[in-house]
């Protein structure tokens, strides 16, 4: 890995903080090489085999060719980048688009009634091709009364390749269309479909307590106006945060040339440190490419760990702050020493009397019990006093009688 200097070149507006294009050209270079040549080995491996071994040409031939694999790019951040997770996503414009699929499948989500939606895109002054794209527009009502178990949003997942939503009702489908959506790579794109009402070329602000009639339907803006909404957002690369300190955002695929990816690399770290991290490049610590089977690529590198010049201390200050904490933990154990010794005082006193206590019960103890072995000692003497003399008596008696 090179060092974070060799990375980083100063831009005419002073800061230091800049991609090094030349750096960002051959890291693309080099990754999209990577990833073609993994694809071309797992081409060669990957042949069809069936039960029968019959050798025909259908079974012997090569499997279809890889899909294209998408290229990501990894922002590493020293604090998170926002503090609560946003299921709505944000869009930055990239000048070569993500979605180059020939029959590209769209679907528009939009509100209430869906048929205004329709009657756009079918009008004569909305772009042909785009509207050949938009296979399905459905509204809010429809799509929650038509899907809602698991798989059928699986199955309306599964028959679309990008799903556009209406900015009104974005946060509605959260709940709506659950974690199958949200937790895939189609999450819907808001897009602003909705009439912007102006007078004198300034927007009208809309009193929040006003409600609109059931029977009154959405205002939708003019079918150009919408197509251009619908082809920005199709040129834009999704932005889904998260409190975290690092962030993925898909930039291209593996069909793209170094410079296009290049290129898409530049728009998208502009628009989030101008739009989206909280600091801009002042709170950036890493910028990493990588393939979806592939190891991250570095292309940028902070040389400065730290945010704010205020969490860093200077060693001498540091060598000074711990010296006179030192002199004031001598202090402080000065004085516990003293009121140590003046606890411990009362306990040896306390101790010592103990002590002498249980030597004057020993003493009593001892002498008791000289003076009971005295009394056993006496008591046993008497005792054989009187059995001698009946002895030397029964004697006597025995020899007079012979």
């Amino acid at each position: 890995m090179g060092s974070s200097t060799a990375l980083t070149t100063k831009a005419t507006s002073g800061t230091p903080y800049q991609l090094d294009k030349s750096q960002v050209s051959r890291a693309s270079a080099a990754l999209l090489r990577h990833i073609k040549t993994t694809q071309l080995e797992r081409e060669k491996n990957a042949t069809k085999k069936t039960l029968i071994g019959d050798n025909d040409e259908e079974s012997d031939g090569e499997q279809a060719p890889l899909n294209n694999e998408a290229v990501w790019l990894v922002l590493t951040t020293k604090k998170h980048v926002v503090d609560k997770n946003r299921l709505k996503p944000g869009k930055i414009l990239i000048p070569h688009s993500l979605n180059t699929k020939s029959s590209l499948s769209v679907c528009l989500i939009t509100a209430d009634p869906q048929r205004a939606v329709k009657n756009i895109v079918a009008d004569p002054s909305f772009p042909q091709p785009l509207a050949e794209s938009i296979d399905r527009v459905i509204g809010y009502t429809k799509l929650k009364a038509r899907y809602n178990s698991f798989e059928k949003c699986r199955q309306l997942l599964a028959e679309h390749d990008v799903f556009l939503a209406d900015d009104r009702i974005i946060m509605r489908l959260v709940q709506t269309l659950g974690k199958t959506f949200y937790k895939s790579s189609k999450r819907p794109i808001p897009v602003r479909i909705a009439a912007i009402e102006k007078v004198d070329g300034k927007r009208i602000k809309k009193d929040a307590k006003t409600k609109r009639n059931k029977d009154e339907g959405s205002a939708f803006a003019a079918p150009d106006i919408v197509a251009r909404e619908i082809e920005r957002a199709l040129h834009c690369a999704p932005v889904q945060l998260a409190p975290a300190t690092t962030a993925a955002i898909r930039i291209g695929a593996s069909n793209f040339t170094a410079e296009q990816l290049a290129e898409n690399i530049d728009a998208v770290v502009t628009g989030l440190t101008e739009k989206y991290v909280t600091k801009g490049w002042r709170n950036l610590k890493a910028i990493h490419i990588k393939g979806a089977n592939t190891m991250a690529m570095p292309i940028w590198l902070a040389s400065e760990l730290w945010l704010e010049d205020d969490d860093v201390v200077e060693e001498g200050a540091e060598e000074t702050k711990a010296v006179a904490g030192g002199k004031k933990r001598k202090q402080i154990s000065a004085g516990d020493e003293e009121k140590q010794q003046q606890i411990e005082a009362p306990k040896k006193a306390k101790k010592a009397k103990a002590t002498e206590e249980d030597n004057e019960d020993a003493v009593t103890l001892a002498a008791r019990k000289e003076k009971l072995q005295k009394q056993k000692a006496k008591a046993l003497e008497d005792g054989a006093a009187p059995t001698k003399t009946e002895a030397s008596a029964g004697k006597k008696k025995r020899k007079s009688t012979s």
